[in-house]
């Protein structure tokens, strides 16, 4: 079972749009809501291919309360904790050639008692654990150690942590030895000071984070791909996508894939990449499901250092 921690969850609108202009009038094409945050989107596409989790939902506000009611009709397994402040609400906005602007908002502050509140939750729900997912950005005045907090209480209690967030609060977890962090292109470069244009630059990078401490490392790289370093092992895979929509969610879907498949060496990394291709074909943040999914398509080779990135993760 995994449980996921969400501190900052929101609401995701996703527009679809023919171009973006600054200061024009634009006519949608199609639009979607969902539930956004990438502890939600972890357990959502955990529950999508039949895979047992809970999520721990902090949830507020008019906005809360859709939150919930829309991972209630989803048939998510969850704990809620009411907050006084709203929940956020986030817009993306997605054009055919699968560029897309995102704004999210910031969130509002939890209080230390809420915090406590939302880590005994944690804590019930991770007692048949064998993952705990704590990802997202975390709300202003959230103590930036609150993800290394988690890793010291369950990593002493045998529970693997996977964190998945960046800057500072990446940092201090990954002192922390979480089992698995899974960062981006952007997250790497700011995590090691790195400049990251070739794939020797983001394994150069992901080494860094491990010799910090962290015992996994699987570095998503947007359309390049993804690179896995785990023991002594590295690994690198790519998949197409023929017709990208929304690369909203799609690093929380390599995430839950990865977990899935027993976040083990290449065949984890195949799963992984997998389930993040099919999630960026797909509208909005909608996760993918078995019939969405096309192992077939990725493939993993030798990693070259000296490749060059197309683009950001």
């Amino acid at each position: 079972m995994i449980v996921t921690l969400t501190l900052n969850p929101s609401l995701d609108r996703t527009i679809e749009i023919g171009s973006l202009t600054r200061g024009a009038v634009i006519r949608a094409a199609a639009a979607h809501l969902d539930p956004g945050g990438k502890g939600v989107n972890v357990s959502r596409a955990l529950l999508a291919n039949q895979v047992r989790s809970c999520a721990v939902v902090p949830f507020g506000g008019d906005e809360g309360r859709r939150l919930v009611s829309l991972l209630q009709a989803e048939g998510i397994d969850m704990i809620t904790v009411p907050v006084a402040g709203p929940t956020r609400s986030n817009v993306t906005l997605a054009e055919p050639d699968g560029t897309v602007t995102k704004i999210n908002e910031p969130g509002t502050a939890l209080s230390a008692e809420e915090l406590d509140t939302v880590a005994e939750a944690v804590l019930s729900a991770a007692t048949s654990a064998d993952w705990v997912v704590a990802s997202g950005s975390l709300p202003p005045g959230v103590p930036l150690d609150v993800y290394a907090g988690l890793c010291r209480r369950f990593s002493g209690a045998g529970i693997n942590v996977a964190i998945d967030t960046s800057g500072p609060a990446l940092l201090a977890a990954v002192a922390e030895t979480p089992a698995l962090v899974k960062p981006n292109r952007e997250e790497l470069s700011e995590a090691t000071g790195l400049t990251i244009v070739s794939l020797g630059d983001a394994i150069e990078a992901a080494e860094i984070l491990r010799a910090r401490g962290a015992s996994t490392v699987l570095a998503s790289l947007g359309a390049d791909g993804a690179v896995l370093l785990q023991d002594d092992q590295i690994w690198y895979g790519e998949g197409p996508v023929a017709e990208p929509r929304s690369t909203v969610g799609a690093g929380d879907a390599m995430l839950a894939g990865f977990l899935a498949a027993g976040a083990r060496g290449e065949a984890a990394l195949v799963e992984a990449l997998a389930w993040a291709t099919a999630a960026v074909g797909l509208p909005g943040s909608r996760m993918p499901s078995p019939g969405d999914i096309r192992r077939n398509h990725v493939r993993v080779t030798r990693a070259d250092p000296t490749l060059s990135l197309r683009s950001g993760g």
